[in-house]
């Protein structure tokens, strides 16, 4: 009959146990070193990122640039236009989200509670909170920018189109929703621009201190 493991026997036994399963990881593992690369390649993107955040204006241009490239494309190819046509769409929604409050004033009217936003001259300062940041709507206007480059390379995107009639109905789509948004911001009287605290001088003599 055998006997009882000792305590310490058990003790070494599950310490090797718990070592071979640490080794099985490691060899078996492989989804954890793809995992460890994306992760890696993603906080160097972020990196990249946030390096870029104070610099708006080479960004801009960087994005205009990418838009000029893209446009050359496609007048020379003759083709994508419903991909044109989506990303004109999608840059629309976006510059209006950056042009809206972050909450909506219509919601406001029979309410006290939260932030709202200042309708005479002499209210307390409150600067416009944009629904869509700025670096935000950056980002996703050159996401998708990029992303229209990348489907002009696949012949199944390239849908046969009367090109005109897409940008009648974009010419028209853009006026009809600027003319809603106007309307919306003369209506709540706000302005999408933040053009700083006010200040205000004192006397000249203010914080002098006299001698005794």
């Amino acid at each position: 009959m055998e006997k009882p493991r000792s305590g310490r026997a058990a003790l070494d036994l599950g310490y090797r146990m718990s070592e071979g399963d640490s080794v099985g990881d490691s060899v078996h593992g492989k989804p954890s070193v793809v995992y460890r690369f994306f992760t890696r390649l993603g906080q160097i993107y972020q990196s990249w990122l946030d390096k870029s955040t104070p610099y708006t204006a080479v960004r801009w241009v960087v994005t205009l640039g990418l838009s000029f490239v893209y446009m050359i494309r496609v007048y020379l190819l003759q083709g994508w236009y419903i991909v044109t046509y989506a990303l004109g769409i999608y840059h629309l929604n976006l510059f209006i989200a950056f042009l809206s409050p972050k909450v909506d004033p219509s919601l406001m009217e029979d309410s006290d509670d939260g932030p709202s936003l200042p309708t005479k001259q002499n209210e307390e300062f409150r600067p416009f909170i944009r629904r869509l940041p700025e670096f935000k709507f950056w980002h996703a206007a050159t996401k998708g920018i990029l992303v229209a480059m990348a489907c002009t390379f696949f012949e199944a995107f390239n849908v046969p189109v009367f090109w005109p009639i897409l940008v009648m109905y974009f010419i028209m789509l853009f006026c009809i929703t600027m003319k809603r948004q106007i309307k919306h911001m003369i209506k709540y009287r706000y302005i999408p621009f933040t053009h700083g605290k006010r200040t205000y001088k004192g006397k000249e003599d203010a914080g002098k201190t006299f001698a005794s």
